[in-house]
This record gives structure tokens, sequence and C-alpha cells, in this order.
């Protein structure tokens, strides 16, 4: 049994990541989408945002998103969306936006 938090030599140790996760209302996609982009400051590695009740985006919603996606690149934070249904990923995908998201169940 090993007691010291030391490695032994050839031992890689890794460094958790801990995700910001944000749910968006559906009826405040852009609010919500704001909101998530201040928390971006203290995110380090990956923001979650939870897309599971959005079941719509409007255009002013597709901004929002490229803004989003914009200042998660400049500051270097990856983003998943989860939960995203069939005709929000289509949206998506249409307005070439589904590339800049990692999309997950």
């Amino acid at each position: 049994m090993r007691l010291s938090n030391k490695p032994r030599s050839g031992m890689v140790v890794g460094m958790a990541v801990i995700a910001v996760w944000i749910k968006i209302d559906e009826e405040r996609v852009v609010q919500g989408l704001q909101e998530a982009g201040k928390k971006l400051d203290s995110a380090e590695g990956e923001v979650v945002v939870d897309f599971s009740s959005v079941r719509r985006i409007d255009p002013s919603a597709i901004r929002a998103l490229e803004g989003f996606a914009d200042t998660a690149d400049d500051k270097g934070v990856k983003v998943a969306l989860r939960g995203v249904n069939v005709d929000v990923y289509k949206v998506l995908k249409l307005v070439k936006l589904g590339s800049r998201f990692s999309i997950v169940a």
C-alpha cells in the first residue's frame, strides 16, 4: 500500500477539470447565454450549457450563441451543449454553429 502523495517516477498525474454547468430556459435563451458569458471568466477547461428545456431558437438566440462561442474561444474555454433536441441541432448545423460546440446527450 502506498501512502505518499508523490508520484512514482514515470507516473503521470493529471489535474481534474471542473466544468461550469449552466441551465438555459427556453423563454430566456438570450438572457441565459449572456449570464453564461459572464461565468466564462471563472471557467477553466469546459462549460456545459444545458439546452434540454429549449425546443426552438430564434434569430436573437442564434446571435447570442455566436457571441457566446466567440467569448469562449477568446478565453480558451470549450463549450458543450447538453440535451439539444433534433430541431435545434438542425438549426445549429444550418447556421454553421454546430461545429463550434460539443453536443452531448
